[in-house]
């Protein structure tokens, strides 16, 4: 069955589609992805007996009968698939990658957006090179902006996905310490991630940069360029919400930390080219509250939370850092976790934060992972693990403003349950 055939297969199906067999409705195309630890050939006859109208394969004796339709990769058909579909459709893609903020400026371009369009934009972070495809999958007639999140940990990566995606607009957050260990150093990282500029000048496409950003402005000199001028959006406040001045009115966020300065003022720009009326863009940013411990405040007793705990690296640790130290609040306190993925810059990377944090001087500091561990010293408590740290923590944290945060791999929001 050749891409047209199958594109025409799904439309039939009514845009039904599923890898999961969990997720099995009537009518549905069941694709069959192969992981390390999975064979999803081997459920193929399951997915039919669920109720599935076709099974996707690429192993020749997983083949059931006419509904099961074998191909050389499933992953393949899959990417070619959608990007098929995405030039069915013909509509506006806006790309965006970058070492932090990612997902929040997806979300807050996503609601300016939505304000006069219909928008589909990647749901959580489903951003490599299987949630890529199902992101534009999920796209249909209704659609008119696309917003294609993409996360990368190797070179070649965000290739990959533009060529699936092929997007008409990109968006680079910022070039971080983030996924070392798989881009080989920081030079790596900004190779990878201006991978989509470089598609996005090769397609005539348009990129978003900001201007204050010389690094990132010296990686798109081949692309057209609409530039996101700070100073027509000037930060006014930090206390602990960041607020903005835009065209005669303020804007009053729901996000904390200067970092996410850059994320909202990126969402205006974005909303102002598409012609979305200033009114809506200041509800939009206005209604946004973070979610799935990113940049939240949670009011924990007498204590302020701010979980961030939904992952970290080096550049967005220090930021969060530097946000704390920045409030005017009375106490503080940081409850750190390891970083993971840093490849042979772990030990100075983790040595680096807690002399950062250290020098801050906060009421109290906690460092949780082995990692951390390596560095300890008597100005702060240090725990080889999340259990290490839930035996024998005793103190009792009160009127405090507490930082929390760490890699996904470090689950640090079980940390709420023990102040």
């Amino acid at each position: 069955m050749n891409i047209l055939e199958l594109h025409d297969l799904f439309l039939k199906q009514k845009q039904n589609f599923t890898t999961d067999t969990r997720k099995i409705t009537k009518g549905a195309l069941f694709f069959a992805l192969k992981g390390q630890r999975f064979n999803a050939n081997t459920f193929a006859k399951q997915a039919l007996d669920q109720g599935a109208a076709y099974v996707i394969i690429d192993e020749k004796e997983y083949y059931i009968d006419e509904r099961t339709i074998l191909v050389p990769n499933v992953l393949e058909k899959l990417q070619q698939l959608a990007y098929h579909h995405r030039e069915y459709l013909a509509i506006p893609i806006i790309a965006l990658t970058g070492s932090n903020g990612k997902t929040t400026t997806k979300e807050l371009i996503r609601e300016v957006l939505a304000t006069q369009y219909k928008v589909t934009a990647t749901l959580g972070n489903l951003n490599n090179h299987i949630g890529v495809p199902l992101t534009l999958l999920s796209m249909d007639k209704n659609t008119e902006i696309g917003i294609v999140e993409m996360g990368a940990n190797h070179l070649k990566e965000i290739q990959l996905l533009c060529f699936i995606a092929a997007p008409n607009f990109g968006y680079i957050t910022n070039f971080g310490k983030a996924h070392i260990e798989g881009f080989g150093s920081e030079e790596g990282i900004v190779q990878g991630k201006s991978e989509m500029y470089q598609y996005i000048a090769s397609s005539e496409g348009k990129a978003f940069v900001n201007q204050q950003e010389k690094r990132m402005v010296a990686q798109a000199e081949f692309c057209d360029c609409i530039f996101i001028d700070p100073h027509e959006t000037p930060l006014l406040e930090l206390t602990p919400y960041v607020q903005i001045a835009y065209e005669n009115t303020t804007i009053q966020s729901n996000l904390i930390g200067k970092y996410n300065y850059n994320n909202i003022i990126a969402a205006i720009t974005i909303g102002s080219y598409f012609n979305i009326h200033k009114n809506n863009i200041k509800i939009a940013i206005e209604s946004y509250i973070p979610k799935n411990n990113r940049s939240q405040i949670i009011k924990k007793a007498s204590n302020q939370v701010i979980l961030d705990a939904y992952n970290a690296n080096p550049s967005s640790m220090e930021a969060a850092i530097d946000n704390l130290h920045s409030l005017s609040e009375e106490k503080k306190a940081a409850i750190l976790g390891d970083m993971f993925e840093l490849g042979n810059t772990t030990h100075k990377e983790h040595q680096n934060i807690v002399a950062k944090v250290i020098a801050h001087n906060f009421d109290t500091t906690i460092f949780i992972g082995e990692h951390f561990y390596q560095h300890q010293q008597n100005k702060a408590l240090f725990f080889t693990s999340f259990d290490d740290f839930k035996n024998n923590f005793n103190q009792n944290l009160n009127n405090t403003t507490i930082l929390i945060k760490g890699s996904r791999g470090m689950a640090l929001e079980r940390v709420l349950d023990i102040l």
